[in-house]
């Protein structure tokens, strides 16, 4: 377990989760791809540097839940 949070600290928080699988699921209402809300994928780009590295955590999150 160790590792997966080596890798994350170096992680570019700034990148788009985005994977261009860009499909709302109606049951989570979450992105099937990028597992991000409506409004974290309409904030993204004047999101601040924190806000991405927040949404990033819940991404992460929400992965060890599925």
């Amino acid at each position: 377990m160790a590792d997966s949070v080596d890798s994350r600290a170096d992680q570019d928080y700034s990148a788009s989760p985005c994977i261009n699988v860009c499909v709302m699921n109606a049951a989570s209402g979450l992105c099937d791809g990028c597992l991000r809300t409506l409004d974290e994928i309409a904030a993204w780009s004047c999101a601040s540097d924190e806000q991405k590295r927040s949404i990033w955590q819940l991404i992460a999150q929400r992965r060890e839940l599925a």
